[in-house]
């Protein structure tokens, strides 16, 4: 074997004296403050057990999807499957992908055009910024939240077909956009409004439809990218917006063409746990009274100049420093609690933080424990 390339090298000694090389965690029994699992879905045996028994009663015994969707991995559960997702989100049409990565770089390297202008907001996903990467049209980025920053922007670029770019939950702060504020600009300025639901998905909404839907704005958006590795415990996504935006799709997003289709059994994940999701409206309710219960214990005890302003399930805490964020964060798994250091690079350097995931089967009784411990170590 040849030697590892010492330029790749260099760059991994550079991780290491900078205290940021990544390693993959280990399974643990600690509490769970850390996954993206809201609702508790990918534990769910009642939708283990639903997903296979509609495969076995469609006699559907098939492992894998065979080719892409273009040639043999169109399989019949997609339709049902995408009608379903049209019909909850209140879309034209929904197209799904074999992830949020893929549905990102999927829409951005193949929407807009090369004269094009993408208008995205600083904070946006790496997905997104990876998409924008592939695209051949100029793209710009806005203070985080900031519309008269982009309202500036828009206007430097008149008589040009523009594409706004948010996140209705963004992964790290756990904030939310004024979209209300956001549609009228965008409606003002014949903009083309693109929103990611990542997070939203199973969080906001009387049924978790998201928070665009939750608005009633979603006539109002060209595409909403829904996720459902979060709130809906598979894996996958769609891309939601009209029929003309899903054949547009089908013919030029090649992460789309050029990949094998989800297996029978992941599609038949997704429709079954959207179905419960519509149906199922306690998981939501408890995981509201989780997150109001965290901000309450934050004001409590005087942590919430600490933390980002944040109503969503994901709560995050500013400690700059990679050393000193990942030190309290093995302090808290010490002590039982899966809380994870998020660390620069994958945040700007002096915004490291611990990053807090709530969930409908955390306890009160956990939550309040955490806040407690965070308070004791700093």
């Amino acid at each position: 074997m040849k030697h590892f390339p010492k330029n790749l090298s260099a760059k991994l000694e550079a991780r290491k004296k900078n205290n940021a090389l990544r390693h993959l965690p280990l399974s643990n029994e600690r509490v769970d403050f850390a996954s993206n699992d809201y609702l508790g879905f990918s534990k769910s045996e009642i939708i283990f057990n639903q997903t296979h028994e509609y495969l076995i009663s469609r006699k559907i015994y098939q492992n894998g999807a065979t080719g892409s969707r273009l040639l043999s991995g169109n399989h019949k559960l997609y339709q049902e499957t995408e009608d379903f997702i049209t019909q909850f989100h209140q879309s034209e049409a929904a197209l799904i992908f074999n992830s949020g990565y893929d549905a990102n770089v999927g829409f951005f390297g193949c929407v807009p055009q090369r004269n094009d202008i993408i208008l995205y907001d600083e904070l946006c996903h790496a997905s997104i910024r990876d998409g924008i990467v592939m695209s051949n049209s100029k793209a710009y980025k806005f203070n985080h939240n900031d519309f008269e920053d982009l309202e500036k922007l828009i206007l430097r670029n008149p008589n040009t077909v523009i594409y706004i770019v948010t996140e209705s939950v963004f992964s790290m702060d756990g904030d939310c956009p004024n979209l209300e504020e956001l549609v009228s600009l965008s409606d003002k300025y014949h903009c083309y409004l693109v929103v990611d639901e990542a997070h939203a998905l199973g969080v906001f909404g009387s049924k978790g439809e998201g928070f665009v839907q939750m608005l009633g704005l979603q006539d109002h958006v060209f595409a909403r990218i829904m996720t459902f590795g979060k709130g809906l415990g598979c894996h996958g996504a769609a891309i939601l917006g009209s029929v003309q935006l899903k054949e547009y799709l089908i013919n030029f997003a090649r992460s789309f063409i050029y990949t094998t289709g989800l297996s029978p059994h992941s599609v038949a994940t997704i429709l079954i746990a959207y179905q419960f999701l519509e149906k199922e409206k306690k998981n939501i309710e408890i995981l509201r009274e989780n997150i109001i219960h965290f901000n309450q214990e934050k004001s409590m005890l005087g942590l919430k100049p600490l933390f980002v302003r944040s109503k969503s399930a994901i709560q995050s805490a500013i400690i700059p420093g990679n050393e000193k964020v990942k030190i309290i964060a093995s302090q808290l798994q010490e002590k039982g609690f899966d809380v994870k250091a998020i660390l620069s690079p994958t945040v700007p350097e002096g915004q490291e933080r611990l990053r807090f995931c709530l969930h409908s089967y955390n306890t009160q009784e956990e939550i309040s424990a955490v806040m407690h411990c965070i308070y004791s170590l700093l």
